[in-house]
């Protein structure tokens, strides 16, 4: 069985909304106050974003575990 596309962003989406309580939790839980814990969480969103995106373009560049395709015919 294969996930279709729309499941696979849905669950991006929901993985990054209870990471980012996460987040959130543990900033409030060290610092005592909700308005830094909101503006870690605020952060934390988008530094995570950009270092997913990094990490993506790297790992594109990297060749370990990646098959060449085969041609099948040729012209």
């Amino acid at each position: 069985m294969e996930d279709k596309r729309y499941r696979s962003i849905l669950k991006g989406i929901t993985w990054r909304f209870f990471a980012t309580v996460d987040t959130f939790l543990i900033a409030w839980l060290i610092t005592g106050k909700v308005k830094y814990a909101i503006s870690i969480s605020s952060i934390e969103v988008i530094t995570k974003l950009l270092l997913y995106y990094l990490h993506e373009r790297i790992w594109n560049r990297v060749k370990l575990g990646k098959k060449t395709k085969e041609i099948e015919y040729y012209i």
